[in-house]
């Protein structure tokens, strides 16, 4: 359970998002729109980022292993960090606050804060960004449209996404800077004897 004084916080910070999540969320009115987030949330589940890990050794055969593998470290890391987190700050999802707003999918867990969508797309791309910048701005877009998803489809408050880019952002960063120069160079030595 969270302390009153988180509580209170999100209620205030939940009455100052409800308008700009309703008016997004009126664009679930146009089916193009709600059947494309709609599969980018499908993906955003983690299908497109296990694909592109098991893809890596073969479309980069000299660090693709390595940076798998640091991707599957950071996306644990990821999900531990953001499931401890809505576990301790319980915000409801907006479509649970506000009957108005709806949802667009369902969701996978009950809480909203951060979103884990947005936290993992956001740490994935960060640690594609600083080891293979080109595939980073191929799969930007898809993270943009991540980041939007959970907005549109009445999941999660603008908040949540901005938490989720941040801490994702960061926990790329940290995993490259402590865990890249360590599994290149030991992927280096057993291609190298």
């Amino acid at each position: 359970m969270p302390s009153p004084r988180v509580s209170r916080f999100f209620d205030q910070v939940d009455q100052a998002e409800f308008a700009f999540c309703r008016m997004i969320n009126r664009s679930l009115r146009f089916r193009p729109v709600t059947m494309l987030f709609k599969v980018v949330s499908r993906l955003g589940d983690g299908w497109l980022w296990y694909a592109l890990i098991l893809a890596l050794p073969l479309i980069y055969p000299e660090d693709g292993l390595a940076i798998a593998l640091l991707m599957t470290g950071a996306g644990l890391a990821c999900t531990l960090t953001y499931k401890y987190l809505k576990r301790t700050l319980v915000r409801e999802r907006p479509f649970i606050s506000f009957p108005v707003i709806h949802c667009g999918t369902p969701p996978l867990d009950r809480y909203s804060f951060p979103s884990g969508h947005t936290l993992h797309a956001v740490c994935f791309t960060s640690v594609l960004a600083l080891t293979l910048p080109v595939l980073a701005l191929a799969v930007l877009p898809f993270t943009l449209a991540v980041a939007a998803s959970r907005v549109v489809l009445g999941l999660h408050y603008p908040s949540d996404v901005l938490a989720g880019t941040m801490i994702g952002g960061v926990m790329g960063i940290l995993w490259v800077s402590f865990g890249a120069e360590p599994l290149l160079a030991l992927f280096a030595t057993t291609a190298n004897p």
